[in-house]
């Protein structure tokens, strides 16, 4: 019989305190992608600028960036709770301002505060939901706390564009309210707070240097196609400050002592490193291909907002149900053949992609994004558990910072990247169409005098859409051989078997 819970048991209200660590995560997921429908209706309102406008987006991107790996130091010095609850309630504050701004300057400075107040609602809510339940039971909490990171992002676009259509874009922040309402009453009744590690003196350079070199980074990853990359001095300079700061971090917190704002035992798990680099590559696949698919099935398909929605969230429900399975796994299976297998199939959703045409029907896009939603459900559950498995209590806020850090990274450069290829691919594809069409080439001469000058036009836009779909094509060929190129990672991982009697130490880093 097991002896009552103690008042301060954190694994007391589990039920109650999940939903309401939840909400907190859904808040800051789905901010993060629920916005990008809506910058055209904003640019009208706030009579912005087509380049301007986009500070709506990079404005809450950096602020997040430089916030995150303040999480631990913040639940140090004054406790995981009371951050939580300034995280959430600043946050929905936030939310209502940048639906009451009236102009680009009023709702860029509200992105800031929001994202200097959800910086840290992901790796808290990874930390809690890992404090209050114990080691058997980490695969289940995982795979709940996964499909509020992972479902987030997904319908925030298809949630974003039926609110912008049915009433107008103020209502992607209200719709924070009354999420951020309950979020906030349920952890201010029910957490407890965990046992942390004492506050040291904070390193106030270590801070400065990581935190310009990821906001600079931020900058140039997200303002470089703008920019023409590496022909813009702008971006020359934040690659040098970001390249510099950074260096400099490294330095001072090889060198520092024991109160250097990262965490150097962190690196001495070598399950929580390779997670770490897992995450980074699950961040560039998911967001990627997010950002490529609606603009492709837009721009060269013509489906409107509604319909793209529509063919692309079940990728969502795939990763539910996956994650729902892989939750009960966990534990009783190796959670490499687990990374595997969600691996394999993301790489063979990928491989579908490649084989697109322009002449898909909607089950075409549909089935490869279900496939691709269930294989990243299976990665995601079974890496966040082996991430954290053999990391201390003390460490976790620092881990999940950093974990969540690594996956926000990746997200930035995967889009930055897989776009820039889109456009410069685009261009070299169009310019080897082109020299097969000509109005001296057989056909094309006859096509030209049956239709007039305007035949010529009409080729070259078929000659682009042609491009652009090679285009698109290309980068899902790079996303699925980047899957594939992490694979061999999996052997990194030290899993320990169980002995009679043992329970639920499921993870082992092996001594260096």
């Amino acid at each position: 019989m097991s002896s009552p819970q103690k008042a301060d048991d954190p694994g007391k209200h589990r039920a109650l305190v999940s939903v309401s660590v939840m909400l907190a995560t859904v808040l800051q997921t789905l901010d993060s992608t629920i916005a990008n429908v809506a910058l055209p209706h904003m640019q009208g309102s706030l009579s912005a600028s087509q380049d301007s406008i986009t500070w709506v987006l990079t404005s809450y991107i950096v602020a997040a960036a430089i916030a995150t790996p303040l999480t631990g130091t913040l639940c140090a010095r004054f406790g995981r709770r009371r951050v939580f609850l300034w995280s959430v309630a600043g946050f929905t504050i936030a939310s209502a301002l940048c639906g009451m701004a009236q102009s680009l300057t009023e709702i860029v400075a509200a992105r800031l505060f929001q994202g200097i107040c959800g910086a840290a609602l992901v790796p808290l809510s990874q930390a809690t939901m890992l404090d209050i339940n114990p080691p058997h039971k980490h695969g289940s909490a995982m795979a709940i706390f996964g499909m509020g990171v992972m479902v987030g992002p997904i319908l925030g676009p298809s949630l974003g564009g039926w609110l912008t259509d049915s009433y107008n874009w103020r209502w992607v922040f209200y719709i924070n309210l009354p999420i951020g309402l309950i979020a906030f009453l349920g952890i201010a009744a029910y957490l407890r707070e965990p046992p942390e590690q004492k506050a040291g003196k904070f390193d106030v350079l270590g801070f400065a240097t990581l935190s310009l070199s990821i906001g600079l980074l931020q900058l140039l990853l997200d303002r470089g196609e703008q920019q023409d990359w590496l022909n813009s001095t702008e971006i020359w300079l934040e690659m040098l400050g970001a390249i510099i700061c950074f260096a400099y971090f490294i330095v001072h917190t090889w060198t520092a002592d024991e109160h250097s704002f990262f965490d150097r035992s962190l690196l001495r798990d070598r399950n929580f490193n390779t997670g770490v680099v897992y995450i980074f590559v699950v961040g560039i696949i998911l967001y990627a291909t997010r950002a490529l698919l609606p603009p492709m099935l837009q721009s060269l398909f013509g489906y409107p907002a509604i319909l793209t929605g529509l063919v692309t969230a079940p990728s969502g429900a795939g990763t539910m149900v996956a994650m729902l399975i892989v939750g009960r796994l966990v534990g009783k299976v190796d959670v490499r053949y687990l990374l595997g297998f969600g691996f394999a199939l993301t790489a063979y959703s990928l491989y579908l992609m490649a084989g697109y045409s322009l002449t898909l029907r909607p089950s075409d896009i549909v089935w490869p994004g279900v496939i691709q939603g269930f294989g990243l459900g299976f990665v995601f559950v079974p890496l966040t558990t082996v991430t954290f498995a053999t990391l201390p209590g003390t460490l976790r806020a620092d881990g999940a910072a950093i974990y969540s850090l690594s996956r926000n990274i990746g997200s930035s450069i995967g889009i930055s990247v897989v776009q820039t290829l889109l456009t410069q691919n685009t261009q070299v594809n169009h310019a080897v169409l082109s020299e097969y069409i000509t109005p001296f080439t057989q056909g094309v001469e006859t096509y030209v005098q049956t239709y007039g000058a305007a035949a010529m036009a009409a080729l070259n836009a078929e000659v682009t859409r042609q491009a652009a779909m090679i285009a698109y094509l290309d980068d899902f060929r790079l996303m699925m051989g980047l899957t594939l190129a992490v694979m061999p990672l999996l052997f990194f991982i030290r899993v320990k078997k169980k002995a009679p009697g043992e329970v639920d130490e499921m993870v082992h880093v092996a001594a260096d």
